[in-house]
């Protein structure tokens, strides 16, 4: 652990900490590992807690054998159960960005989902909704958590109301609610989502464009293929929204 902490580990998101940290830090950064997390598995690593932002995990169940690798990512839809169906089109709306899941039954494994999270909120955050309190630089993420604001637009159409909606409850956990990407997933995401609020990254973008990124995703990026999840009508009302509240021309 100490030589992975050290030299970082290729092909991973681990990254080199040698010319961050002192050789007797990175030995106490592993001994507080190794107790914290692997001997006393204490209550406050979990990661999935309400102080992380997670209230009422169990509302996940259905998507738990996906994430855990026990249902592959590639099973025929029809050889899985309705409540199996529920759980894959949950797990590849809220879950995948993080939890890589099982991708094939043998053989040969397609790239199906390939993002890079390198770090995690602290304590205390909460990326579901704006803290209640002042945050501190320490516990409370405030780097990021100003980007979990989402912009006031007056007068926006149903369509754009359904894809403000829609943006903010999927989107926005990769992109921001302020469509930065600089919210905490999005920083450490590699490559990072597009900023939508960039004029160079928007550059060429069209409203077809958009429409086409959204529904079929986007190879060798963390861009995911939503058709599975969004209908027509709902990618088209995202698209809308996101033309909109980002100045697409």
């Amino acid at each position: 652990m100490i030589k992975a902490v050290t030299e970082g580990r290729s092909g991973t998101a681990m990254m080199p900490f040698k010319g961050m940290l002192k050789p007797r830090e990175i030995e106490a950064v592993v001994d507080f590992v190794r107790q914290e997390f692997m001997a006393r598995k204490a209550e406050n690593t979990r990661y999935h807690t309400p102080e992380n932002g997670w209230p009422n995990h169990e509302r996940y169940k259905a998507a738990y054998p996906f994430a855990r690798g026990k249902i592959p990512l590639d099973t025929p839809w029809e050889a899985l159960t309705p409540e199996q169906r529920t759980g894959k089109q949950l797990f590849m709306s809220s879950c995948v960005t993080c939890h890589e899941g099982s991708r094939t039954q043998g053989g040969k494994d397609p790239a199906v989902w390939d993002p890079r999270a390198l770090s995690y909120p602290r304590n205390g955050y909460s990326h579901r909704q704006p803290p209640a309190k002042p945050v501190d630089s320490v516990s409370g993420a405030s780097v990021y958590a100003k980007h979990d604001v989402a912009p006031k637009l007056a007068g926006l159409s149903p369509q754009e109301r359904q894809g403000e909606a829609l943006f903010q409850q999927n989107c926005a956990f990769c992109h921001a609610a302020d469509g930065t990407g600089r919210n905490w997933i999005g920083s450490f995401l590699q490559p990072h989502p597009r900023d939508l609020t960039s004029r160079a990254a928007m550059a060429g973008m069209t409203r077809a464009r958009l429409k086409q990124v959204i529904r079929d995703g986007l190879p060798g990026a963390t861009m995911p293929a939503w058709k599975s999840v969004l209908t027509g009508e709902q990618i088209d009302a995202v698209t809308a929204y996101v033309a909109r509240a980002f100045s697409l021309e």
